[in-house]
């Protein structure tokens, strides 16, 4: 895990190849997370984020597009 992002308010949502960290105070709701990828992004379950739904290269290319910066992934 990534200390700097827990201590700066991510939580972390941890899969085998990649961990994805998200910050609510951060995020805008644009929402592209949750059009780029329902399997790894999904608000009608908990956890809400699910790494290991897809595979790795999904995880990056939505992740990259989050305009806030509260979405960012640490491969294992």
């Amino acid at each position: 895990m990534d200390k700097e992002l827990l201590d700066a308010g991510y939580r972390v949502y941890t899969g085998e190849k990649i961990d994805v960290y998200f910050n609510t105070h951060i995020c805008q709701h644009a929402g592209n997370c949750v059009r780029g990828s329902s399997k790894l992004f999904n608000l009608k379950r908990k956890p809400w984020i699910i790494p290991d739904e897809v595979d790795v290269a999904t995880v990056v290319n939505v992740i990259d597009t989050c305009p806030s910066g509260a979405l960012k992934y640490r491969h294992n």
